[in-house]
């Protein structure tokens, strides 16, 4: 006989958006009965998560400041024509930090895990053997929607932390190396080191394409890591991803394909960067604005989420333009170039970019000066993309 399981607010995904709100709910209102409900056995899955100092708000610092497990003071970039070092903060979160987190602040009852769900309203939550959870509000942060809504480029990537058998010799971050070979796109590789001998490596690509060669993506970073003269002694984990980089569409419908009036966090509500496919800034935001709040209605939920993600959606048109520009005029094997060029700006510049938040002085100065991409292309790219809505 099915089973109901009732309380405030259940919220369906625990990944990185769902983590957050629930550590976020239950830090501002302890007495709310919060459930968090994945098919997974564990919270966040099985990922780094990286973000720059300038890209979470002092005011929200409390919601992810337990999570940091490295940090720095600077990052490096590199490209054929130019090298630097930035002095920003870079943070980076493991998933099992985040699922020790919330573990520790929920009580047992709070986690329903390894437990599939078939279907998310305002209200309430069905699972698989047909039990459900019904809540005063539902929101669900299973993942993306219906990506075929956008139109998108893709980031995608694989990556591996090793142990190696004697110290790295980088003393920080290369959230850039695009010395690398261009393959499949712009390529680079990203590299945080954890500690003297234990090293984060990934292999980036910005595609037209969403397919994932795995295998031959790690024969890759093996070669990266051997020219580096680092030698492997273990591969401590490794993660790969598919995540998409948005150059237009019909948000509302891509809203709609989630579940036209169920709240929605992470990147279920388009709450990603356009250009770059992370949502941490954005599930912190959205987390630290549904704490703040007393009513937790479905439908208000909605409306809360809705908004939230639609004015995002409506103010980051220059970044899908830029994805235009990046996808559709520039050669794949030259996209390299754009971001050369881009990491001359200025520091300050270049962190309200990873934030999303360009003033319109910061978006003046990326379009002046010499285009890196043929100007002809850009116009027939930006023209074929205002044929559809942005």
């Amino acid at each position: 006989m099915a089973a109901t399981i009732s309380c405030d607010v259940a919220i369906v995904g625990a990944g990185l958006a769902g983590g957050l709100i629930a550590l976020a709910l239950k830090a501002r209102h302890p007495s709310l009965d919060v459930r968090l409900i994945d098919a997974a056995e564990t919270v966040g899955g099985n990922h780094v998560w990286s973000f720059f100092g300038s890209d979470v708000a002092k005011r929200d610092r409390w919601i992810v400041e337990r999570l940091v497990a490295h940090g720095w003071r600077q990052y490096d970039v590199a490209f054929p024509a130019h090298s630097r070092t930035l002095d920003q903060t870079y943070y980076s979160i493991e998933s099992r930090r985040l699922d020790a987190e919330v573990r520790r602040v929920l009580p047992p009852q709070a986690l329903i895990l390894g437990r599939k769900v078939l279907a998310v309203s305002a209200t309430a939550a069905v699972f698989a053997d047909g039990d459900r959870v019904e809540a005063k509000g539902v929101i669900d942060a299973r993942g993306a929607g219906d990506l075929s809504a956008l139109s998108c480029g893709w980031q995608k990537f694989v990556g591996q932390e090793l142990r190696l058998s004697r110290p790295h010799g980088c003393p920080r971050p290369v959230v850039m190396d695009a010395t690398v070979k261009q393959i499949d796109g712009y390529r680079f590789v990203y590299v945080l080191p954890f500690a003297e001998d234990r090293v984060f490596v990934e292999d980036t690509y910005y595609s037209t394409s969403s397919e994932l060669n795995r295998r031959a993506i790690v024969q890759r970073i093996e070669r990266y890591a051997e020219a580096r003269d680092w030698v492997t002694a273990e591969v401590m984990h490794e993660e790969a991803g598919v995540l998409p980089v948005a150059m237009g569409g019909d948000f509302d419908a891509y809203w709609r394909s989630g579940g036209a009036k169920t709240p929605k966090a992470g990147m279920r509500a388009g709450l990603f960067h356009p250009t770059t496919g992370y949502s941490l800034p954005d599930a912190i935001r959205l987390a630290a604005m549904l704490a703040e709040r007393t009513d937790f209605a479905g439908a208000d939920l909605h409306d809360a989420t809705y908004r939230m993600a639609r004015d995002a959606w409506d103010a980051r048109g220059f970044y899908r333009m830029l994805d235009t520009m990046l996808f559709k005029a520039a050669e794949p094997d030259e996209r390299y170039r754009v971001l050369e060029r881009f990491y001359r700006l200025a520091p300050d510049l270049i962190g309200r970019f990873y934030a999303g938040q360009s003033t319109m002085a910061d978006k003046a100065r990326i379009l002046t000066g010499r285009p890196p991409v043929p100007i002809l292309r850009a116009i027939s790219a930006l023209r074929g993309k205002s044929g559809g809505r942005a």
